[in-house]
């Protein structure tokens, strides 16, 4: 893993329902992220957010630009745009030989965060691959999706699925192919996406397999699975995973997710793996927070995404 991180924000919260992930990166650097890193012995820079769009300048009048659209897909072009910024900016990081830590923002940030990686190992001949830690499968379409809420999408449109102006971000498409993606911690699928999953070939673990094989051989074999045939992997992380008694500031919470340690684990095997090109931790939902539990539980994740060890 590299030795310089550089910390970029997107307080995306078009691609959900409810209000209070935008939040999602001040609250992660209130609980001290960047200096906490640098006590790990890296060189770290934080660049600041991409700009967003918010909801509230819609409902106030404030932004009569900004398009909710037909409900299949809200907040399209205004996604689509945050997601071709978010990419260059992710390329610039990897061209400055730094690892991006990509902080939400709801999990749509994912569609540009991934395409910047993808793209930039694309151009020297390289397949990315992808851990996606999430208790959602994120991979309905506007034809599949109950919501209309693209937050629901990110992992489908990465694969090609999805509408054109989102699945080509970044000049190209699929980022990613279904055989070096792995989703961890599923419990809650529409039976869209679940069709998806089964048609494509896409390896889920659901909680199950993690009850039933133990995170530790579960993070082994998605590894495996995401770096046999690729220069690496995008380890994206869906603060929903853990379970709503360890981290209430979400705003999808489903009951039966990963432990506290079960969560450690997982971002600990990431680090040991040597195989993560950049990490991304989405969806923390301040307005819904406790005490900033679940934004100071997100920075000790990717602190051992980074190398913290107990010892």
């Amino acid at each position: 893993m590299k030795n310089k991180v550089k910390i970029i924000g997107s307080p995306m919260d078009l691609g959900a329902d409810r209000r209070g992930v935008d939040m999602g990166p001040s609250v992660v650097r209130i609980a001290g992220l960047s200096q906490k890193i640098k006590a790990l012995g890296y060189e770290v820079e934080d660049i600041g957010n991409i700009h967003v769009k918010l909801a509230e300048t819609l409902e106030m009048g404030l932004d009569t630009s900004l398009d909710k659209g037909n409900g299949h897909a809200k907040y399209l072009p205004e996604i689509a745009e945050a997601s071709e910024d978010l990419a260059e900016k992710v390329i610039e990081i990897l061209k400055a030989d730094s690892l991006p830590v990509i902080l939400g923002g709801d999990h749509s940030i994912a569609i540009g965060s991934v395409s910047g990686v993808a793209k930039y190992y694309k151009e020297n001949g390289q397949r990315l691959g992808i851990v996606w830690i999430d208790a959602h499968l994120d991979s309905n379409t506007p034809e599949t999706s109950l919501s209309g809420n693209i937050h629901g999408m990110p992992l489908a449109i990465l694969l090609g699925y999805g509408p054109k102006i989102l699945t080509e971000v970044a000049g190209f498409t699929p980022k990613v192919r279904p055989e070096d993606c792995v989703v961890i911690g599923v419990r809650d699928v529409d039976a869209g996406e679940r069709e998806l999953a089964k048609q494509i070939g896409l390896k889920v673990f659901t909680m199950r397999d993690i009850d039933e094989l133990g995170m530790s051989r579960v993070m082994d074999e998605a590894i495996d699975i995401a770096s046999r045939y690729t220069v690496g992997f995008h380890a994206t992380f869906d603060i929903d995973f853990v379970d709503p008694t360890y981290a209430p500031g979400v705003g999808t919470p489903v009951p039966g997710g990963g432990t506290y340690r079960e969560s450690h684990l997982a971002m600990e095997k990431i680090y040991d793996s040597g195989k993560a090109v950049s990490i991304e931790l989405t969806e923390i939902n301040a307005v819904l927070d406790i005490e900033n539990r679940t934004g100071k539980l997100a920075a000790e994740l990717i602190l051992s995404a980074l190398g913290k060890k107990i010892m």
